[in-house]
């Protein structure tokens, strides 16, 4: 039994420095897309140093829900490749350790792992999520460049609609036009223009577009008229205060909201409607990808086990494989979730149970010394899809 606690502490203590380094790795990687939005507002935009470094952090936990499986998975397939190339699993056979006595370390990794990503997809991410969508507004408060996004329709303003087919933020120019003004309850105006240039005094939140050479549809509803008016320069002013624009209030989506919010908000909508299905799709989600840790940790061992004769890009790439896969079940348990062809439980737990049965189909196999026949697998798989 000593030798056993000595064993489990040596085999998770050779998993932390893969996961360090893969839970690094695979952050950098998953932000990379949002470095590329945030360098942009500090070229464009002048946002302070202390913006960006908030930025970064409200974007983590998001990543972090999706980066933490897969660290779990890559750290302990690398670990067991080792193993194995290093001939320390023959070893270990031969004083008399099967491979289930080789599970408690890693099954309590997977533990620590599914607990860290818990506390991300019930805390974390909301809280990310919100604060990331409140500070975003704080600076397009400043620059209503950020706020005009080309070809976007942005609603920003309350009352009007505004679509902009391209946008110069180095000359503070606009091209292609179209906006949709409903401020007046009485008049809807449909104003179109060739181009524009944008006027800004970010103390007072007011905003002015100027617009050449275009033309204004004015739709009298009590009256039941049509005018058109043609212009040469023409101001529409867009004030955030007397507009009724609340930063501070934002609307949360079925993203956004904590596991009670979820609760009430079930609660309250029927179970037929759309709302209904997404947010319960993000209530299961909650739970579902924690239990990958375990699905994705335990389908690494016989991975690893077995690959002691080929290279260990080999093993690697078949890990790769089962993290596409899964994250492709659960892609696809979204879309046919929210079509309704399935109840949302299903599509959110069907990742876990599919990559979950393979784990132990294989650690079966691997532990009775049956090499892993993943060729067998595939036709097994494609013989079920089939059907």
């Amino acid at each position: 039994m000593h030798i056993n606690s000595i064993l489990n502490r040596y085999l998770f203590k050779e998993m932390l420095a893969p996961f360090v380094i893969s839970l690094m790795f695979f952050t950098f990687v998953f932000m990379m897309a949002k470095i590329l939005d945030i360098t942009n507002m500090i070229v464009n935009y002048s946002i302070s140093l202390t913006s960006v470094l908030m930025l970064l952090l409200y974007t983590i936990p998001h990543f972090l829900e999706f980066v933490i499986p897969i660290s779990i998975m890559v750290s302990v397939l690398v670990t067991f490749l080792r193993l194995a190339g290093d001939n320390e699993i023959v070893a270990m056979k031969a004083g008399g350790f099967s491979l289930y006595r080789l599970l408690p370390p890693v099954l309590a990794f997977c533990l620590i792992g599914s607990v860290l990503t818990t506390f991300m997809t019930i805390y974390g991410v909301p809280w990310g999520r919100l604060a990331l969508k409140k500070m975003t507004y704080e600076i397009a408060s400043s620059n209503i460049d950020i706020g005009l996004k080309e070809r976007t329709f942005n609603d920003m303003f309350k009352g009007v609609m505004i679509y902009i087919n391209r946008v110069d933020i180095t000359n503070k120019t606009i091209a292609d036009v179209f906006i949709e003004d409903q401020r007046d309850k009485d008049i809807v105006s449909t104003i179109l223009s060739p181009e524009g240039v944008i006027f800004s005094d970010p103390a007072k939140l007011f905003f002015k577009i100027r617009l050449y050479n275009g033309l204004i549809n004015r739709v009298d509803l009590d009256k039941r008229s049509v005018q058109t008016i043609n212009f040469g320069t023409y101001d529409i002013n867009l004030d955030i205060n007397k507009a009724g624009y609340d930063f501070k209030k934002i609307k949360k989506k079925e993203k956004d909201m904590s596991l009670s919010e979820l609760r009430g908000y079930l609660k309250k909508k029927s179970p037929g409607d759309e709302k209904y299905i997404q947010a319960q799709m993000e209530y299961y989600k909650k739970f579902s990808i924690p239990f990958a840790c375990f699905a994705l940790g335990l389908l690494a061992v016989p991975l690893g086990v077995q690959t002691s004769s080929s290279k260990r890009s080999y093993g690697i790439g078949h890990g790769l494989l089962f993290i596409l896969l899964y994250y492709l079940l659960m892609s696809a348990g979204f879309v046919f979730g929210e079509a309704g062809l399935y109840p949302p439980v299903i599509g959110m737990w069907a990742p876990d149970i599919v990559i979950g049965g393979i784990a132990i189909f294989l650690l079966v196999r691997a532990a009775g010394d049956s090499p892993v026949n993943l060729i067998f697998l595939y036709n097994f798989l494609k013989r079920i899809f089939q059907k």
